[in-house]
């Protein structure tokens, strides 16, 4: 199973664009040097959602970067595309392993160290694991967490760790200090006015 080789994760977001097309402000991220996003739109219809993964895998492929697709593994099977993010309302991640074989990726999205240790358990690739800081667009989930569980996380699971909710720049050191393998990021770089500046300068924070 291929080992994640990206530390930044953008995750889609049409709401977020300030009115601008999607794929555009994913191909100014890209542009800005990240390698993975995720296409997240669970209130397209199947077929709203193919277009739009058609149209980012051809984006992805050109940049080089990996596309994801959340919950849809038809979807990222229709488009080769790189895996798929589950979380504990998808299909079960055997059943994901089973359809899309050893060659793709599965993420899975955890918010509690039970959650994270399952995911580890069933052969998820790497899990997200959130919301670290308050944001709206997660506030479905729970409270924020905060840095300690987050750490507790990465000490005790083996898979690579992605922290998501409400990382910003200003938070983004004490995060990365952490140990996790990465950050997923929706709004810092989804909703910045210059995505291409803002995606480079996230990356340049973290390689320091």
């Amino acid at each position: 199973m291929p080992q994640p080789d990206f530390n930044l994760y953008l995750i889609t977001d049409r709401k977020l664009t300030q009115g601008r097309d999607l794929c555009a402000v994913v191909e100014q991220a890209l542009d800005g040097g990240v390698k993975a996003i995720q296409l997240r739109e669970k209130d397209l219809s199947g077929k709203e959602i193919f277009e739009l993964a058609d149209k980012l895998s051809v984006l992805c492929h050109r940049y080089d970067a990996k596309l994801f697709v959340n919950d849809r593994i038809d979807v990222a099977l229709a488009v080769d595309a790189a895996g798929v993010q589950l979380g504990k309302s998808s299909l079960p991640i055997e059943t994901a392993r089973a359809l899309m074989g050893s060659e793709k990726s599965i993420g899975y999205s955890t918010h509690s160290l039970a959650e994270a240790k399952r995911a580890e358990h069933e052969g998820a690739d790497f899990i997200l694991f959130g919301p670290v800081y308050f944001t709206a667009s997660k506030a479905a989930y729970g409270a924020p967490q905060g840095l300690t569980p987050l750490k507790e996380v990465v000490a005790k699971v083996a898979l690579p760790v992605y922290a998501i909710g409400g990382i910003k720049a200003a938070t983004l050191a004490e995060t990365i200090h952490t140990g996790v393998r990465g950050v997923a990021l929706i709004s810092a770089i989804i909703g910045a006015g210059d995505p291409t500046a803002e995606a480079k300068k996230i990356l340049s924070m973290m390689a320091r």
